[in-house]
């Protein structure tokens, strides 16, 4: 019974609050940070972030450069916010995909329904928060 494992994500509460948060502060230009965790089974469970170094942004993109960054075993992806108020990922964000898992979060940054999660070829993964 072999097959592709399924990806979950699982964010804490203290992580989700700091992405909303921070979206908000950086709209109406897209706001990007780097998610740390770990990865077990399938399951991404991620509990703190990190702001990139030398990020730049403005309102359709967000980005940084990755030979800048501290190696760090802990990175598991980004999470970056959509002003426009779509949770698609487009081509670019496919492209400069890094890590397990990229959250888009879509304005107006309210509420976990403004979240997602996408693996590298764009499909959904399903997302859950805890209390």
């Amino acid at each position: 019974m072999g097959g592709k494992l399924e990806r979950k994500v699982l964010l804490k509460k203290q992580v989700q609050d700091s992405i909303l948060s921070y979206c908000k502060i950086k709209h109406p230009n897209e706001a990007i940070l780097i998610l740390k965790g770990k990865s077990k089974k399938g399951l991404i469970t991620i509990d703190g972030l990190s702001i990139p170094p030398f990020s730049f942004s403005d309102q359709t993109f967000a980005g940084f450069p990755q030979s800048f960054l501290p190696l760090d075993l802990a990175y598991v992806g980004t999470a970056h916010s959509h002003p426009s108020g779509s949770a698609q990922p487009s081509v670019t964000d496919l492209h400069n995909f890094f890590g397990l898992v990229s959250i888009i979060v879509q304005s107006p940054y309210e509420e976990n329904t403004d979240i997602f999660a996408w693996d590298s070829q764009g499909n959904q993964i399903p997302i859950s928060f805890e209390q």
